[in-house]
């Protein structure tokens, strides 16, 4: 998954690899690449909401200043 893949996307896909992990049992390299796989879109994720905090609070900010 790039960066280009949505939060929604991106999410669904976490929530499988807990799904994979607690039900599945995967053998010990299939959950490495699990936890990598996860572990990026989990970063990813994170990224996505700061971006949005910060342009949500750009937004407000003018919306202050045309007050």
């Amino acid at each position: 998954m790039t960066k280009k893949t949505s939060y929604k996307v991106a999410l669904a896909r976490i929530e499988s690899i807990v799904d994979i992990v607690e039900n599945q049992e995967p053998d010990v390299d299939e959950l490495a690449e699990l936890v990598k796989e996860g572990t990026k879109l989990v970063a990813l994720c994170k990224e996505k909401l700061r971006n949005t905090e910060t342009e949500l609070n750009e937004s407000l900010k003018q919306l202050d200043q045309n007050d």
